[in-house]
């Protein structure tokens, strides 16, 4: 049973560091093959390794980003390990930091705008957060902009598989936890088509990290398969401009709710690493 924090903070950030690699991988090599077949100019990830630029604090990361890609519109593919202090502020709104501000945080995130609209926006974090608590937290979400009952299916029996594996009660608990944390109040509606959001998991810290773990090649595995089906279909600019008004719901819930986003933003985090989740283009009507 591992019992110390240095340990648990450095298997913790480790595994993170290692998902992030073998996303760029699997990634990398669908936008390479796409343009391959398709005879298309190549576009690769841009990796820019960043550290925190306030001497109080310590930490950084790497953001490995595609623009304008042949399937990915955009992807950010996005690993940190940071610690500091929170600000008055902030500290309150994080459990065990509002006595002692102090915190160590590491995590992986991952948001991904498909160039086809008939793919959903992807979207996946996991974190291991050490105030005078320590948990873990993530989930995996999908946004479509187009309805697709099959698809919807298919991605939460994935899920749900990977979740039975742990615990029989994860799913529904999780799934219902991300319908009501992926909530646009001001539209009165969901921002896709659900998938699980779990937060301050601290009961058993090995057993926690090895759902963490299963919560990454979970999300490939259902990125990968819905790529795979809908990669080649054909699409029309009603469609794509369908997208870009789908993607102004995906904004609007990022900068109004988004927990990720303020924590980033409140830590001193690298700007454009936290705001990588936002679409290139989108549209209001």
């Amino acid at each position: 049973m591992i019992k110390d924090l240095y340990s648990k903070k450095k298997i913790a950030s480790n595994w993170f560091e290692t998902l992030q690699k073998i996303f760029l991988y699997e990634f990398q090599n669908i936008e390479i093959n796409y343009a391959k077949k398709n005879k298309k100019k190549i576009k690769r990830f841009k990796i820019r390794n960043w550290k925190k630029s306030d001497t109080k604090e310590e930490g950084g990361g790497s953001s490995a980003i595609i623009k304008n890609g042949n399937v990915f519109d955009s992807i950010g593919v996005n690993f940190s390990e940071v610690r500091g202090k929170f600000n008055k502020k902030f500290k309150s709104q994080i459990l065990g930091a509002n006595k002692k501000p102090d915190y160590w945080a590491s995590g992986i995130s991952i948001v991904a705008h498909m160039k086809n609209p008939k793919i959903p926006a992807l979207h996946f974090n996991t974190r291991f957060i050490v105030t005078k608590k320590e948990w873990f937290g993530g989930g995996i979400d999908a946004t479509p902009s187009f309805q697709d009952r099959n698809e919807k299916i298919n991605f939460h029996k994935k899920i749900k598989k990977m979740c039975n594996n742990h615990n029989k009660k994860y799913y529904l608990k999780y799934k219902k936890w991300c319908d009501k944390y992926f909530y646009l109040p001001h539209r009165k509606e969901t921002r896709g088509m659900g998938g699980i959001f779990f937060d301050h998991k601290q009961k058993n810290w090995e057993k926690d990290f090895s759902f963490v773990r299963d919560v990454g090649l979970c999300f490939l595995d259902c990125a990968k398969d819905i790529l795979e089906n809908k990669i080649h279909k054909k699409w029309t600019l009603k469609q794509k401009n369908d997208q870009f008004i789908k993607r102004g719901r995906y904004v609007e819930y990022n900068l109004l709710y988004d927990k990720g986003t303020k924590f980033g933003l409140n830590t001193n985090g690298n700007t454009d690493a936290i705001l990588m989740s936002l679409p290139p283009i989108a549209k209001w009507n």
